[in-house]
């Protein structure tokens, strides 16, 4: 019995380690790349550097306007998530409990679903457009609305799955002791949506700091735009600054690492109850 479980276990463990290398290798080769001088770059790529270069680190920040970029990627993120969490929270509750007597709310889960399919290259026009004769162009209030619009379809699909899932008596268990329907879903139900809240908060928090393709057409003045938008500052028509350019986005990605550390547990499970319909 050894004998047998030996190979598959020999090989699934060299998949894992090779996976993990996969993985690991972009971000081991950025960090060492944001201590490197010029010199060092243009010599090799994997080479580790002969010192620590920290000038990098002060130089990038200081051309990205760090503080203001960041002020501005937390303005555009966080407020997003919340609106995101509350509205598809809500539209999920809603689609998952009154879809047996409507045949159009049953339809909105496939809508919802269906409209994940549409790339955003297909909008970018109109999208463009229509916030510029809307005055929310170069808009951080703008950019909140587009994030918020955009990513509601897949945050509200997760709730629909996962309020399946959450027992009806403890619902009319409330009525029955008084609580009207927003009382009812506010104190009750929202939080039983603790796993696939903290999911839909986690994964969008990622995604939203780290868009670049919304941010660059609706924010196109300096003072407004992002840290993702900023690094195209360190790459020009005949040169580019990898250095300074590694060190920057090291020190971006610092937030969205915390709230992945912080939520990590909840993500698996709540996608995979999410996804679930009963």
């Amino acid at each position: 019995m050894k004998k047998k479980l030996k190979a598959p276990y020999v090989i699934s463990t060299v998949f894992l380690v090779l996976a993990l290398i996969f993985f690991i290798a972009p971000i081991f080769l950025a960090v060492i790349t944001s201590f490197k001088s010029p010199m060092e770059i243009a010599e090799s790529i994997l080479a580790l550097p002969k010192s620590l270069n920290l000038d990098n680190y002060a130089d990038g920040m200081k051309k990205s306007d760090f503080l203001r970029s960041l002020r501005n990627s937390a303005t555009i993120t966080f407020p997003s998530v919340f609106l995101i969490v509350l509205f598809s929270s809500m539209g999920g509750y809603s689609i998952a409990r009154n879809s047996h007597w409507s045949k159009l709310i049953r339809s909105m889960d496939s809508l919802y679903l269906a409209s994940l399919m549409i790339p955003f290259q297909i909008l970018m026009i109109p999208v463009y457009k229509i916030f510029k004769n809307l005055g929310l162009q170069n808009n951080l209030m703008g950019m909140i609305l587009m994030l918020t619009g955009y990513s509601i379809a897949y945050a509200t699909y997760l709730y629909v799955g996962f309020v399946k899932s959450v027992p009806r008596e403890i619902e009319e268990a409330a009525l029955i002791d008084g609580c009207g329907p927003l009382q009812m879903f506010f104190r009750i139900v929202f939080p039983l949506l603790k796993p696939i809240t903290a999911t839909v908060a986690a994964l969008h928090v990622m995604w939203l700091w780290n868009d670049f393709q919304i941010s660059i057409i609706l924010l196109q003045r300096d003072k407004v735009r992002t840290l993702t938008v900023k690094q195209f500052y360190f790459f020009g028509q005949y040169t580019a600054e990898y250095g300074m350019a590694f060190a920057a986005s090291i020190v971006a990605m610092i937030p969205v690492v915390l709230v992945f550390i912080l939520l990590q547990k909840y993500i698996v499970a709540g996608i995979s109850a999410g996804a679930v319909k009963t």
